[in-house]
């Protein structure tokens, strides 16, 4: 007997209308859907008129719960996994089914829909051509730090997920790892009825995550650090010239340390050669 397929579904990350066809296709079509929280995902079932027979399958199930999700796939019989929102692997449970039944050869389909993260990049005013997914930060401790000095050093933008408590301490935190300058965005309760994407500069979004503390989901988008400049020209022709335009401003009176101070701000280069070669 041909083993099932696993459906790996998106569901929508709010507003129950951002539901793909084809997930509502696969939802009513499958004879067994695996939900993080059935209670959750019966009010999509309740809109949408599904009636498949639903099962808990969450991050605190133990290994007899998967090993029954195996064996109906193992059975021939197709099997849907579904998160309380979003795509189920992406900072939530599934990835040990996952692993599992691709482990045994066994066929897994993506259906792919509505996405936090693209929302709040797209939403967030920060350029990002190029972006990093960091889910939810360690707690506390070295790792925290860590991961901290990962996002301010990247210049790629950063996606960050956590819960409204602890909105204010990350965004702290981040603010003195990346810079209070450095732009983010706080984007929380995307696609529902009180919606809200504050702009800004790390430590203003921190200050303001104080004052008036987010609720709901809450997405951070974190702008990537600026490239460096790149270093001057430091050719023969750059310096020979540099140590002229130095000689000149010290034939007219400037002291040799002031005026090595002067060039290298003028030209970017060392202040230190400068004065040496004078």
């Amino acid at each position: 007997m041909a083993s099932g397929t696993l459906w790996v579904v998106a569901t929508p990350i709010g507003n129950l209308g951002d539901v793909t066809l084809r997930a509502l296709e696969v939802l009513r079509a499958v004879p067994l859907v695996a939900a993080e929280d059935t209670r959750l995902t019966r009010r999509l079932w309740a809109r949408h008129e599904i009636r498949t027979h639903l099962v808990s399958y969450h991050a605190r199930s133990g290994p007899g719960r998967q090993e029954e999700l195996l064996a109906h796939l193992r059975s021939g019989a197709d099997l849907a996994l579904v998160t309380d929102a979003g795509t189920p692997l992406v900072s939530d449970p599934g990835e040990g089914l996952v692993a599992a039944w691709v482990a045994e050869g066994g066929r897994v389909v993506p259906v792919p829909g509505a996405s936090a993260v693209l929302a709040a990049l797209v939403a967030s005013g920060i350029a990002a051509p190029r972006w990093g997914f960091e889910g939810f930060l360690p707690r506390s401790g070295r790792e925290r730090r860590e991961r901290l000095a990962r996002v301010a050093g990247d210049e790629r933008a950063t996606v960050l997920f956590e819960a409204p408590g602890r909105t204010a301490a990350t965004l702290r935190d981040l603010a003195a790892a990346c810079g209070a300058e450095r732009r983010g965005a706080l984007c929380r309760e995307l696609t529902k009825l009180h919606e809200e994407v504050r702009r800004g500069p790390l430590g203003e979004l921190a200050a303001g995550a104080v004052m008036d503390p987010p609720r709901g989901e809450v997405t951070i988008v974190v702008a990537g650090r600026e490239a460096a400049a790149p270093r001057p020209e430091r050719s023969a022709v750059a310096i020979e010239a540099a140590r002229a335009r130095v000689a000149g401003l010290v034939a007219g009176g400037l002291s040799r340390s002031a005026a090595a101070k002067q060039v290298a701000a003028e030209t970017g280069l060392p202040r230190r050669e400068l004065f040496r070669e004078v």
